[in-house]
């Protein structure tokens, strides 16, 4: 393949991988106006849906160049009936504007944990979506006393447990590519600052290049139950996911009793799909989380 066509379908791919899986799609939620609060130097934008009921909030966290609406519109209206839920754009996402710092997973784990120590919350639960779900994982490692149980979705803990080609496509990103795409629509429609857009590429772009690795031993320390969602043909490649799975003390010999981690991969779905398989994932996610469907 010639070098220039390589390096476009290298970009498409990488577009695809930021999508947040839906961005594709209209919103499905209503427009809801939401709330900032001034964290670490962000204005950080976050939204209320449902009611207390009990349960620790459940916090949403979204996938890269994505929103709260692109990312969980399909499921959000769905996961409020069953408890408090508090969804969180990150910086230079949705509705939050850049700031002139670079984006990284643990800058990102400590505003959302501010923003919830703002909100007066001392424990929560956490479902995250790709760059969410390393997030949520992030806040795992560090903040075990917040963390009730996680949710993470298409996440791995090291980078080369990505797909062959997904980081070398990530590089090459441009943001003329989005042109004409729901992502840049979507940007346009949102940010305060909409003329942030190239800049916030960039900041994704090195934000991938400096990915952490976890240990085996910071994965097997985490101490709440944590539920992982894969796709069966995600960008994460399903040996990394499985082994995840196996140092949160997964894959037992099940008549001897089962592990606190939970396992769930989505049969003929991408990464980009996942929020297509609604109707699969809510019972898996309430019934981790503790709410049944009969309790809707």
């Amino acid at each position: 393949m010639h070098k220039t066509v390589a390096a476009i379908a290298a970009a498409a791919l990488a577009v695809g991988i930021l999508s947040g899986c839906g961005s594709s799609a209209e919103p499905t939620t209503t427009v809801h106006p939401g709330h900032y609060a001034q964290v670490n130097g962000l204005n950080m934008y976050y939204e209320v849906h449902g009611e207390p009921n009990g349960l620790p909030p459940l916090v949403l966290l979204h996938g890269g160049l994505s929103s709260i609406d692109s990312t969980f519109g399909k499921i959000l209206p769905d996961l409020a009936k069953t408890r408090q839920v508090i969804a969180i754009e990150q910086q230079g996402h949705g509705r939050t504007a850049d700031i002139d710092r670079p984006l990284r997973y643990q800058t990102m784990a400590d505003d959302t944990v501010a923003l919830l120590n703002t909100l007066g919350i001392r424990k929560a639960d956490f479902f995250g979506f790709s760059d969410g779900a390393t997030i949520g994982l992030d806040i795992g490692v560090r903040y075990p006393e917040l963390s009730r149980k996680l949710v993470l979705t298409s996440v791995g803990y090291d980078p080369r447990g990505a797909q062959p080609g997904l980081h070398e496509g990530l590089a090459q990103l441009q943001p003329q590519v989005f042109e004409g795409t729901p992502f840049l629509a979507e940007y346009n429609r949102l940010s305060p600052r909409p003329e942030d857009f190239p800049k916030v590429v960039e900041r994704v772009k090195d934000l991938d290049a400096h990915a952490p690795t976890y240990s085996p031993e910071q994965i097997r320390s985490i101490q709440s139950p944590v539920l992982i969602i894969a796709a069966d043909n995600d960008i994460i490649r399903p040996e990394h996911t499985i082994e995840m799975y196996r140092l949160l003390g997964g894959g037992v010999e099940g008549t001897k009793g089962m592990p606190a981690a939970r396992l769930a991969v989505l049969p003929a779905t991408s990464h980009l799909t996942v929020f297509d398989q609604t109707p699969l994932l809510l019972p898996i996610v309430l019934d981790f989380l503790g709410v049944s469907e009969a309790g809707r």
